[in-house]
């Protein structure tokens, strides 16, 4: 849930999904239309079939050595969860504990990964880095340096995203006749295994 979408978003939907769905198996199970439904608001919807998916194998199969053979886990993914949920000698590296590794230069155990990301996302900024409440300030080598401003994804407003979710969520209140709908938007939910198309009616995957 949290691959691109802030913890504020997340937290109270993470717990939902919790109460409805403590396991694997539980979630393996589940409609997947039920599963888009909750879903819904996230953003990314792929991601709950996804998870739903990678759910399934491991309900019926158990977890894999190689954690990236889920379904939507990717190699900063299978890190976190080695990381956090296993216990492991790893250290998980997403763009904040990067930033702090590469300014300061030095290298981190796998039990700092907690910190080094609260500090990335709170206090090592990457547009205007609060150094005067840095821990690391004193030995830093890139104290006070700013970092020139990353391409930002284009405006929600309007955009194909937009369109995308609109679609969704009108498919997710009642099955539609597809000729109401945004043609080209319901093609591409259609290859993301997000929607149904039978006979000119559209429809959550049941």
């Amino acid at each position: 849930m949290l691959q691109q979408t802030q913890v504020e978003r997340v937290m109270p939907r993470y717990l939902e999904w919790l109460a409805r769905w403590p396991t694997a198996r539980s979630l393996a199970s589940a409609a997947p239309a039920d599963v888009i439904r909750a879903w819904q608001g996230l953003g990314y919807n792929r991601r709950a079939l996804n998870l739903q998916r990678a759910a399934r194998r491991i309900a019926g199969h158990g977890w894999p050595d190689d954690l990236t053979t889920l379904a939507g886990v990717g190699p900063y993914t299978a890190a976190a969860i080695r990381c956090f949920a296993f216990g492991e000698d790893v250290l998980p590296v997403d763009v904040n504990v990067a930033r702090v590794q590469r300014r300061t230069r030095h290298g981190f155990q796998p039990s700092s990964a907690q910190a080094l990301m609260d500090l990335g996302a709170t206090v090592c900024l990457a547009r205007i880095p609060q150094c005067g409440g840095c821990p690391l300030a004193s030995r830093c080598p890139s104290r006070g340096i700013r970092d020139e401003p990353a391409r930002k994804q284009g405006p929600f407003e309007g955009s194909f995203r937009q369109r995308r979710a609109i679609t969704l969520r009108l498919v997710a209140d009642s099955e539609r006749v597809l000729g109401e709908l945004d043609t080209e938007v319901v093609r591409s939910l259609e290859r993301d295994g997000l929607v149904v198309v039978s006979e000119g009616r559209v429809e959550l995957p049941a």
